[in-house]
């Protein structure tokens, strides 16, 4: 048996192999957390503004691609902003949005489970 991320069973349709999901209403949250340095990059953030290389640094065991595919998927969903810098050396800077900032009483309730 197999059960999504609400920990209910998957339903497959009779004509398809493909799963068709009942709804969750934790189902978005979890998938936008979910994958490798988000919850990790959300926490560095919420700590103040963040630089790609010094990100990197923070996240032992990480590499340049798959921080940059995280800080995407973040930014695209409004939880982080990014902004560059035109300074010289020029850089880029995220910050945490206020999306990204209501996002953190849910780590820190999930967190009293651990």
């Amino acid at each position: 048996m197999v059960y999504n991320a609400c920990g209910q069973k998957e339903v497959t349709t009779l004509h398809h192999d493909l799963p068709n999901y009942m709804e969750c209403p934790a189902e978005p949250i979890l998938k936008l957390i979910s994958g490798k340095w988000k919850p990790q990059i959300l926490y560095l953030a919420s700590k103040g503004t963040l630089r790609f290389n010094s990100l990197l640094r923070q996240l032992p065991g990480s590499n340049k691609q798959s921080v940059s595919a995280a800080l995407r998927e973040l930014e695209d969903a409004q939880v982080l902003s990014k902004k560059v810098v035109q300074e010289k050396p020029l850089h880029i800077e995220y910050t945490i949005t206020e999306k990204g900032q209501s996002m953190l009483s849910i780590f820190r309730l999930a967190s009293s489970f651990a």
